[in-house]
């Protein structure tokens, strides 16, 4: 146990005993002899009040000076230092979303979504990047969930209203919603894993051992000519290992010709061996959040951390007693 304010203990004492030795200074009270009072003193009744009154004065003092010790500990802040190594999950997603004006109605009820799944992972690391013609990273990967939830929020915030600074940098392209060029953008948004695991120098596992899922939600309908085709974005994600959950503000489209944008996507998530849903579908959420989850990862033990808890309980519990016999003896000293 450490106090942080191991001064105030010193301070205490002190005080204690300036108080203390004026009280011995003090002069005694000139007191008025009474004829025959040695009759009375003599008397056994009188010795055993005498030695009672006494105990109880003896008792008083020594429960004052524990509770004065007890509050002072108390006030010099009693804490407890340990160090505890957080559990890891070595997942990572990255959250795509389709900005283009083919979604705008539906953008703000996938950001909910968006929300909703950010909600459910317990230790993996999201981020979240927006495109049209050009992607933009709306924050990197994080287990921050607060920050995250912040950052989801105005998105959500921004796509309801559909002004703002929010869409800046996403008409940087020709054309509008490059659906290839942002899932290529997305799966290009984890680390670097031979220059990070180079560097990392510890005995966590590297970000190449990561499990890395994007969640990309489009309706498929592409307006000009990408760098990246949908089935050459497919291809990159499956070669980084990188699973693609597709998730369609539509329903399956207008049929299931391979031709058809619902199709073409399904194939897509499913060439990297992941899933394909439906915005509507009431599965989505947790299908998305099961799917992830039974990627393989092995948590790890993150960097030690020194937590520092304040242990005032001991202290204010023996000056509650201490204070209780106080006043009970008062009570019973009372003529």
């Amino acid at each position: 146990m450490e106090l942080s304010y191991w001064w105030i203990l010193p301070m205490a004492a002190a005080a204690v005993t300036v108080t203390a030795w004026l009280y011995r200074r003090r002069r005694p009270q000139k007191t008025k002899p009474i004829a025959h009072g040695g009759r009375l003193t003599d008397l056994p009744e009188y010795q055993r009040a005498l030695r009672r009154h006494r105990t109880r004065l003896a008792l008083a003092v020594v429960l004052g000076a524990v509770f004065l010790a007890a509050t002072a500990t108390a006030a010099a802040r009693p804490i407890q230092r340990t160090t505890e190594q957080p559990e890891v999950r070595n997942r990572d997603i990255v959250l795509c979303l389709d900005v283009s004006g083919s979604m705008t109605s539906t953008d703000a009820a996938i950001a909910a979504v968006f929300e909703d799944l950010a909600q459910e992972f317990d230790g993996e690391r999201i981020g979240m990047v927006i495109f049209d013609s050009s992607s933009v990273q709306l924050f990197p990967l994080t287990d921050d969930y607060q920050f995250a939830a912040e950052q989801l929020t105005q998105a959500k915030e921004a796509l309801d209203s559909g002004t703002g600074s929010f869409f800046d940098g996403t008409w940087n392209g020709e054309g509008s919603s490059l659906i290839g060029d942002g899932l290529a953008s997305c799966i290009q948004s984890f680390p670097d894993t031979a220059a990070v695991d180079t560097e990392r120098g510890d005995n966590q596992p590297g970000d190449n051992q990561r499990s890395r899922s994007v969640v990309l939600a489009t309706d498929n309908f592409l307006s000009g000519e990408p760098i990246f085709t949908l089935d050459e974005a497919a291809a990159l994600a499956a070669g980084k290992n990188v699973k693609v959950y597709a998730l369609n503000p539509g329903d399956m489209d207008y049929g299931e010709q391979p031709e058809q944008p619902g199709a073409q996507l399904m194939a897509a998530a499913e060439r990297t061996g992941g899933s394909y849903f439906t915005l509507d579908s009431p599965t989505a959420v947790p299908g998305i959040v099961q799917k992830v989850q039974e990627t393989e990862a092995t948590s790890y033990l993150a960097a030690p951390q020194a937590v520092v808890a304040d242990t005032p309980t001991w202290p204010l519990g023996i000056a509650l007693l201490a204070g209780s016999g106080m006043l009970l003896l008062g009570w019973r000293l009372e003529p």
